[in-house]
């Protein structure tokens, strides 16, 4: 059996949901590839009562086919396929009512929304199910899965009719953070530095299933040219893939992801609606709610203006990859990414995500600045155009105000070496801070914060800086 590595929190959760004395409803959901189906396999030792998975695309009468086999193979009895949801769920409860084991009884049903075909009474029957047997017997724990986290929250958390309230736990399983991401590889026995392991999140995530592709004989440069860049790469191809499996209709949530990739710093709603032809209603709400759900795309609020000027960003990094480097860019090099080592194509693409690397580190930030036990907001920010013409476009990408009176103005830069402060440099950065104290009138106290790979460079204008936060101290 292999080990879980990391997911500290979610075990502690299932330790606690599973030795509760009543009946149990738990949803864990997360995107594809992010080992949601593996954690409650390890967890449980994939000892069920009874276990049974959707399949992608298949009939109503394939998938009952498949209900009945597991029925059969849980049962040890000669269980007849059935032509309905109703009459399966009738057979799960027989079959639940001859177990005498003592202890819970757990009924993992995975990858639930392929089951929901168009009319195929799925959800109706497991919503009788549950409110008129499981959902009385203080044995029965029940775990439900599922990718599609839209199908999920709009079925299952949002339903309206008899599964209303009915959840009584969830996990919302996220992708491996930096030292989650390290553990893992060094379980692997692969040598990264620390550099290298950011680099490698930087491109697909904490996701477990992309990074269980790295082969230890290999530098991660040549990694990545196998996996991304070579016809047969197994990652080459995953971008429609994850987008189909999570919506029932994704062409227009692919739109809008590949227009806020070619805007890498967000676009505000108004330009959205412009770019994508999407008209500005309700439907586009949904698209966005769902992308935010499902950990795509993060609503940024401004500074100076929070409810109305949000600011949409693509914060998916396998989607940035790949709509940077690969989609219709017919590169035929099998050795692309090895050969854009310190390339501007590289050091740009670098700069950009290694910001996104931060904004989804807040917790190790807020560690580092010795704040973990002070309420604090983030904000971007960008300062509103002006006529002037010696008026220059001011931006902070990330702000963390602090409930004390303070607000600490992130400056974030990725370089290879101890970052270096130049006096341009810090004339635009005093520039820019005094256009945000201008903009926003605030009274609060002003902390510059630089965020880097290896730390700034103590020069003359090192003493400009209240305080630094590190790659290091991102991996906490």
């Amino acid at each position: 059996m292999a080990e879980i590595i990391g997911r500290q929190n979610e075990i502690r959760q299932l330790a606690e949901y599973v030795s509760s004395n009543k009946a149990e409803f738990l949803v864990v959901y997360g995107r594809r590839r992010v080992g949601k189906t593996f954690l409650i396999k390890q967890f449980f030792q994939e000892k069920f009562t009874f276990y049974f998975s959707g399949a992608e695309n298949a009939t109503k009468q394939e998938q009952l086919f498949n209900f009945s086999a597991a029925l059969r193979q849980y049962s040890g009895t000669d269980c007849p396929i059935v032509d309905n949801w109703q009459k399966a769920f009738v057979q799960l409860k027989e079959y639940l009512q001859t177990v005498t084991t003592k202890g819970r009884h757990v009924v993992f049903i995975d990858e639930m929304p392929w089951l929901d075909n168009q009319k195929s009474g799925f959800l109706s029957a497991f919503e009788y199910w549950w409110n008129t047997y499981a959902s009385s017997k203080k044995d029965i724990f029940l775990v439900v899965c599922g990718s599609s986290t839209s199908w999920l929250i709009n079925k299952i958390f949002q339903n309206r009719g008899g599964l209303h309230n009915r959840v009584t736990r969830q996990i919302a399983l996220k992708p491996f953070t930096l030292n989650e991401t390290e553990q893992f590889i060094k379980a692997k026995k692969i040598k990264l530095a620390r550099l290298q392991i950011a680099e490698c999140y930087m491109i697909m995530g904490g996701i477990p299933y992309y990074l269980e592709q790295l082969n230890r004989q290999y530098s991660l440069e040549q990694n990545i040219d196998n996996l991304f860049f070579k016809q047969e790469g197994i990652l080459r191809d995953e971008f429609a893939k994850i987008y189909n499996s999570l919506f029932r209709y994704p062409e227009k949530h692919k739109q809008i992801i590949e227009i806020l990739s070619q805007k890498k710093k967000g676009l505000l709603r108004e330009e959205i609606v412009k770019l994508s032809k999407i008209p500005d209603g309700g439907g586009l709400s949904v698209i966005l709610e769902e992308l935010e759900q499902c950990g795509f795309i993060s609503i940024n609020n401004n500074f100076t203006t929070a409810k109305s000027n949000k600011l949409y960003q693509l914060t998916d990094f396998y989607s940035m990859f790949y709509l940077t480097f690969i989609k219709d860019k017919k590169i035929t090099d099998k050795s692309f990414w090895s050969n854009t080592v310190n390339t501007v194509l590289r050091n740009t693409w670098s700069g950009f995500t290694f910001e996104i690397l931060t904004q989804q580190h807040i917790e190790q930030i807020r560690k580092k600045l010795g704040i973990s036990g002070v309420i604090t907001y983030t904000y971007s920010w960008k300062n509103k155009p002006h006529k002037n013409e010696n008026n220059h476009n001011a931006q902070i990408d990330l702000i963390i105000a602090r409930a004390d009176n303070l607000i600490h103005i992130c400056e974030v830069k990725f370089s290879r070496k101890e970052y270096t402060i130049t006096k341009e440099y810090d004339r635009k950065l005093q520039n820019k801070l005094w256009t945000f104290v201008e903009e926003s009138k605030t009274r609060k106290a002003i902390h510059l914060t630089m965020i880097t790979t290896f730390g700034v460079k103590h020069n003359a204008y090192w003493n400009n800086i209240q305080s630094e936060v590190t790659l290091d101290d991102l991996f906490r």
